[in-house]
C-alpha cells in the first residue's frame, strides 16, 4: 500500500480548483533513488513512465525576474534559450537553498502547478507530443499527471523550445 497522502499540495489544490482532470501518482521516494538518479529519473523508474514524459520543474532567474523552466528529466535545460523565450538577454539557475525558499517545497518537489508564490512558467514544447505528462504536486514523491496545455492553461505559460538532451 502506498502513503497516504494526509493534505493536498497547494499544486493539487489549484488543479482541484480549476477543475483539471489529473492523476495523482505516487511512489516511495528514496534518497539514495535520487542520489544514484536525480530526482525526476527516480519519479520516472518508480511510476514506470517514459522518462520523455516525466518534467522537471526549474527555477531560473532571467533578467533578474524568477521564472520556473519546466522540462523533460532526460534533459538538460538551455538557459538561453529559455530567455530568448522570455524575451531576455541572461539567464541562470537560482540556487537550491532560494528556490525551495521561494516555492516553499524541497528540491524534487517543486510544481509548476502551485508553489508559495505562482511565477512565470515556460513548459518545454516536446511536451505537446504526449496526451498526458507527468510533473511533481508539490512534494517528492508525490506526482500528478496532466494534459500539458492544461498545465500551460492553469500557470498561463507558454511552450517554447528550452532543452538541450543529454
Amino acid at each position: 500500500m502506498g502513503k497516504k497522502i494526509s493534505a493536498a499540495t497547494p499544486a493539487l489544490a489549484n488543479l482541484t480548483r480549476a477543475g483539471i482532470e489529473h492523476t495523482v501518482r505516487t511512489y516511495e521516494h528514496t534518497a539514495a533513488g535520487a542520489a544514484a538518479e536525480g530526482y525526476g529519473l527516480e519519479a520516472a523508474h518508480a511510476l514506470g513512465v517514459d522518462p520523455a514524459r516525466v518534467f522537471k520543474t526549474l527555477m531560473v532567474d532571467c533578467d533578474g525576474a524568477k521564472v520556473l523552466a519546466v522540462v523533460p528529466v532526460d534533459s538538460l535545460l538551455d538557459v538561453k534559450a529559455l530567455a530568448s523565450a522570455r524575451g531576455g538577454k541572461k539567464a541562470a539557475l537560482v540556487p537550491v537553498a532560494d528556490a525551495e525558499r521561494i516555492s516553499g517545497s524541497v528540491a524534487g518537489g517543486i510544481s509548476p502547478a502551485g508553489g508559495r508564490t505562482p511565477l512565470p512558467t515556460v513548459v518545454d514544447d516536446s511536451a505537446q507530443q504526449f496526451d498526458t505528462i507527468v510533473v511533481s504536486a508539490g512534494r517528492r514523491g508525490l506526482d500528478v499527471e496532466l494534459s500539458a496545455s492544461d498545465l500551460v492553461a492553469l500557470t498561463r505559460g507558454r511552450f517554447a523550445p528550452i532543452r538541450k538532451s543529454t
